[in-house]
């Protein structure tokens, strides 16, 4: 599915998504990545679903987001209520969704001027 908003100021966008990877500003990627409006974060974990650990929510919890979004995959899943003790820590909360939802979502977020950031497991 390709998505597109009216202006992006040069800001990180998901431009597309598929099985198995997703498009920023027309850059297709295929590995796990974290986005910021000003950044993106390949490989920010090489973990799948079932093998996160906290070390991968302590970099999402220490991103400069007020809003942290969790993409999936294709599946909704609930990390271990464990895992997410870096992001209670750092005051964050978490919003898991699907990877659909999760890129959708942020575009609307970013694009009202929110500081938002999504780590999308696509691996």
């Amino acid at each position: 599915m390709k998505l597109q908003l009216e202006k992006t100021d040069g800001l990180n966008t998901f431009t597309a998504y598929g099985e198995g990877y997703v498009s920023v500003n027309g850059v297709r990627h295929n590995c796990n990545l974290a986005v910021l409006p000003d950044r993106l974060l390949p490989n920010w974990t090489q973990a799948t679903f079932e093998t996160l650990c906290a070390a991968d929510f302590e970099l999402l919890a220490s991103l400069d987001a007020e809003i942290i979004l969790l993409g999936t995959g294709n599946q909704l899943r609930f990390p271990n209520p464990e895992l997410l003790r870096p992001l209670v820590q750092a005051q964050k909360g978490l919003e898991v969704m699907d990877l659909p939802a999760a890129c959708r979502t942020y575009n609307i977020l970013m694009g009202e001027g929110r500081k938002v950031a999504v780590g999308l497991l696509l691996v």
